[in-house]
């Protein structure tokens, strides 16, 4: 799963992507920074503490900065072929905003960059869905899809993000070929100075980030740069002196996980203790699969312990004595947290 971080010249994207990656990547220039972060996960800390495993595994997610979008003088976003493309390979966006003064001292601007950058979004997908409808004029049946485009194109032509329509699953599962850049997960990223890294996030751009169908949070990229720097056991005081709970990248990790609709389900003992990461609603034979392909070819069942239920009761055998561990067939839908031991044969 990749999320693509992606924004104007001089909003600090590539800072923010190492300050969250621990990565020393130039400032993008026409090629790509690739990233992996691991996603912290207490449940996985806990397991390992009860196991002492010989391998401790967290989620990872993928992480790629984008070339920014040029802008044109009159500060409008520029989405080239070649970036859109490029955004498209992505499965959610993360948009950074600068919000601090330029260089040259000019105030920031965020809520209108916002704007900008979205109505490039939706006109990119506008133009796929001219082009393909002009070609289907030419061909015999597509009707559902004939339908569905001409049922999209008026809210694009408003301005309307693909992502703010409420689609349902199957027409999302209908439109996944276009990789449409307006229907794609968003996260806003407001970077801000320093000295207002506790501050909320400014109301206007919340509103406009809603407005899009997207999240949004502030973060100061170079103090996340600072604090990757410290050693773990200063870090909890020198975010207190902050005023803040916990690091910005934490925060980061978790939004851009369920940015991607995923959950974790995890696997116990004493060779590892492993967090998986799975789209929501993934049935327990597919996440079988995603241990091993031996394991869904021969499944015959899951063994499934609520996370919630292990650490109250403190073991397996005492979940099992309790009633709490439960037999699930191949259609189960495996949920955030579950612990899961699967049976097979092959």
């Amino acid at each position: 799963m990749k999320v693509g971080l992606t924004g104007f010249p001089g909003a600090g994207k590539t800072t923010v992507f190492n300050a969250l990656t621990g990565l020393h990547a130039e400032r993008a220039g026409p090629g790509l920074n690739l990233g992996v972060i691991k996603v912290p996960d207490a449940r996985v800390d806990a397991l390992a503490a009860v196991y002492q495993p010989r391998k401790t595994t967290y989620a990872e997610v993928s992480f790629v900065d984008f070339p920014p979008a040029r802008s044109a003088p009159e500060r409008r976003t520029v989405l080239d072929a070649a970036t859109v493309a490029q955004l498209r390979d992505a499965d959610a966006l993360v948009e950074v905003v600068r919000g601090f003064p330029d260089l040259a001292g000019a105030p920031p601007t965020p809520a209108a960059d916002l704007e900008s950058f979205a109505a490039e979004l939706v006109l990119a997908d506008l133009a796929v869905i001219e082009k393909r409808l002009e070609r289907l004029k030419k061909e015999k049946g597509h009707e559902r899809e004939r339908a569905l485009l001409e049922r999209l194109a008026p809210s694009l032509e408003a301005g309307r993000p693909l992502r703010t329509l409420g689609l349902a699953p199957e027409e999302r599962a209908a439109l996944a070929g276009f990789a449409f850049l307006s229907l794609r997960p968003l996260l806003v990223v407001l970077n801000v100075p320093e000295t207002e890294a506790a501050a909320p996030i400014a109301a206007e751009v919340a509103a406009r980030a809603r407005a899009e169908g997207a999240e949004a949070m502030a973060l100061s990229a170079r103090l996340e740069a600072e604090i990757a720097e410290l050693e773990p056991a200063d870090r909890d005081a020198f975010l207190a002196d902050l005023g803040l709970t916990e690091s910005a990248r934490a925060r980061f990790i978790r939004a851009s996980y369920a940015l991607l609709d995923l959950v974790s389900f995890l696997t116990s003992g004493e060779d590892e203790c492993r967090a998986w990461p799975i789209r929501r609603g993934t049935t327990a034979l597919k996440a079988a699969g995603k241990v091993h392909s031996d394991i869904e070819r021969g499944f015959i069942r899951a063994e499934v312990i609520a996370y919630e239920d292990f650490v109250r009761l403190g073991s397996e055998a005492r979940c099992r004595e309790a009633g709490k561990l439960r037999l699930e067939g191949k259609d189960y839908v495996v949920q955030d947290g579950d612990i899961v031991h699967f049976r097979f044969a092959v």
